[in-house]
């Protein structure tokens, strides 16, 4: 007998696609009345994307990717998140154009090689959008809205948003060396990764969720206050923005995420229910990443979410809603001759849009009518020797329990009437 499925991932059966697809329906939606479009990129890139994208340094790239050379010997990477692959198709396919912003979204799965816990897989599927070529705080603004619309039109309550900026280019490195002093007098009191990351990348340590570097960095000086004036402006104007709109928010200045590219704004939406790792949606501006992966500078903003931690998360909240497919209309042919009517009514049904199934194998007709129930049909069509001979047929409301016959030809219409009437 085979082993089951690979540590990390798991299969989505009938019984949950019926929901994935219900959020991913949301998902589209949102993105609709914000105006941004579809990319899909390849689920594996060259590594070197990654590496140059997230940071050879964040434990991404160093720990968590599931990297192979191809038969010409070339390093292949899966893609352990969408942002650096959706940047690498923007300037690849020179889709900055004149028409700006770019507003993309991608839905898709990911893959890292990571402790699965609730809500997190080795094989994980993520939503996320990417807006580039604006660099004002209104577009931060727009993102960040976006994200809570789409919270609110998932019904998850208790989410909340934590912002912070990590300053651009020009400031980030003085407070590089200021939190690098701070960590050197209590480099013994961090965990062993922050040990071996403080000096090549100290905001990192501010983002470790072991309990023994937040007591440590608890004291470190904030970025917040040593970023420079066009930052902080920045910043002040995206805070503004968000209280005009009646968007709660706190200030975090450990905020930093865990990956290289980002700069400027950072936020997180946290949902405590979910544990240690709370974060639902998580984001930021990457204004260096078009020209680290060989485009002109450009400006972007953008955030992703764990599809199976929302999905979670709404289990959580008791507002995941359970979405059974279902066929409306089931045909019973009762014997071998009514078999090829009941498949002809079937597909003229489908042919007109009704979802519709048929009975197969024999069967008696207590058994079939007991099939109908438990798939929750609207409407049971029965075809027996007697029906057949008179060409007519049973219709029989499954709600009501009322049933008619009539004459084969007039089923179709008569099954179209019902289902109308139901879905005034």
């Amino acid at each position: 007998m085979l082993t089951g499925a690979p540590r990390g991932t798991r299969d989505i059966l009938p019984s949950q696609s019926g929901s994935w697809q219900w959020l991913e329906h949301q998902l589209r939606h949102t993105c609709r009345l914000y105006n941004y479009r579809e990319i899909r990129t390849p689920v594996f890139e060259h590594t070197e994307l990654f590496l140059r994208g997230i940071g050879d340094t964040t434990d991404v790239v160093s720990k968590e990717m599931y990297t192979f050379n191809d038969r010409g010997g070339r390093s292949l990477t899966l893609r352990p998140e969408n942002t650096a692959a959706v940047v690498r198709s923007v300037v690849e396919n020179r889709l900055l154009g004149d028409l700006l912003p770019v507003k993309l979204y991608y839905i898709g799965p990911m893959f890292r090689y990571d402790r699965p816990q609730a809500g997190r897989f080795r094989q994980f599927h993520q939503f996320g959008v990417e807006a580039l070529g604006v660099d004002e705080p209104a577009i931060d603004a727009e993102v960040l809205l976006m994200a809570a619309s789409l919270l609110d039109r998932l019904q998850l309550s208790g989410v909340m948003l934590a912002i912070n900026t990590i300053g651009c280019g020009l400031c980030r490195p003085g407070y590089r060396r200021s939190l690098t002093c701070y960590l050197d007098g209590c480099v013994d009191r961090l965990c062993g990764d922050c040990r071996r990351r403080y000096r090549t990348n100290p905001l990192r340590v501010l983002d470790c969720k072991r309990e023994e570097c937040h007591m440590v960095t608890r004291s470190a000086p904030a970025i917040t206050e040593q970023v420079c004036t066009q930052c902080r402006e920045h910043f002040t104007a995206v805070l503004e923005l968000l209280a005009a709109s009646n968007q709660a928010y706190t200030v975090d200045s450990r905020l930093v995420r865990g990956l290289d590219y980002y700069n400027r704004t950072t936020f997180e939406f946290k949902f405590d229910r979910l544990g240690a790792q709370s974060t639902l949606i998580g984001g930021g501006r990457d204004d260096g990443l078009v020209a680290e992966l060989g485009g002109q500078p450009t400006p972007a903003v953008g955030f992703a979410a764990g599809i199976e931690r929302l999905l979670l998360a709404m289990e959580i909240n008791h507002c995941l809603p359970t979405v059974a497919e279902r066929p409306e209309v089931l045909v019973l042919p009762i014997g071998r001759a009514a078999k090829t009517t009941a498949l002809t009514l079937a597909e003229e049904l489908r042919g007109r849009g009704v979802a519709c199934d048929l009975v197969f194998g024999e069967r008696s007709l207590r058994s079939q009518l007991r099939l109908a129930d438990r798939l929750g049909v609207y409407v049971a069509v029965l075809i027996g020797d007697q029906e057949l001979a008179a060409g007519r047929v049973v219709l029989k409301d499954m709600t009501g329990k009322e049933q008619i016959t009539l004459p084969a030809a007039e089923c179709a219409d008569k099954i179209e009437q019902i289902l109308a009437k139901r879905s005034v």
